[in-house]
């Protein structure tokens, strides 16, 4: 359905950052916990190497160089994750909606579409909603497509016909408005509207198996 392609989104695309401030807030934090780890295995180096004249204390100088692995190596991660999250970004053209992140770049063609709708439900979170927008294939759906594959959710079809598979793009962000909007520009034949839907919805990736038909 998805097929990776020799050539990238129209010049004149809509490019929409969907995790700039996911990515921002990971990076931040992260920086804090690696800079704090590094502080502290500088402290355990001075100590161990007994750099103010104390006694050697290898064993204080052990123990905090693990504090600043608990804490380093964690920030790390999320620093890492950050730099992720900052690569994610959707283009929208007259071929389809293009999904951009690490691994690459894929798109899901509008005539391999049946239907795009906004869900939402009530959150606990500040703006009171859970959104994502649901693209719902007339095609095959690889499930395990390195690009698109933590989109796949395996759910009830939205109405008769459509298979199990489509892809939910959580849109919890500034970026819910332009990418509706952009979607209705190109492909305003697929659109069905918002539709609520229970709390925690949102699911977990269908990464097992090859095709749903």
């Amino acid at each position: 359905m998805s097929t990776s392609l020799g050539y990238g989104p129209a010049p004149t695309a809509t490019v929409i950052r969907v995790s700039q401030r996911a990515a921002r807030g990971f990076m931040i934090h992260g920086g804090i916990c690696m800079g704090i780890g590094a502080l502290i295995a500088t402290m355990a180096a001075v100590w161990t190497l007994e750099l103010h004249g104390k006694e050697f204390t290898p064993w204080a100088g052990l123990v905090l160089l693990l504090c600043a692995s608990f804490i380093g190596y964690p920030g790390f991660k999320q620093f890492r994750t950050g730099r992720e999250y900052h690569k994610l970004f959707v283009s929208v053209d007259e071929a389809g909606l293009w999904v951009h992140n690490s691994s690459g770049q894929n798109v899901i063609r509008w005539d391999s579409l049946a239907a795009v709708a906004l869900h939402w439900s009530n959150a606990d979170n500040p703006a009171g909603k859970n959104y994502s927008i649901e693209l719902c294939p007339s095609l095959p759906v690889d499930r395990d497509d390195p690009i698109l594959r933590g989109l796949v959710r395996d759910e009830d079809p939205l109405r008769p016909g459509l298979p199990r598979l489509r892809y939910r793009i959580v849109a919890n962000g500034p970026y819910r408005e332009p990418m509706i909007g952009a979607i209705r520009q190109y492909a305003p034949q697929l659109w069905l509207g918002e539709s609520e839907r229970e709390p925690d919805y949102f699911g977990k990736p269908a990464c097992e198996g090859d095709q749903d038909e």
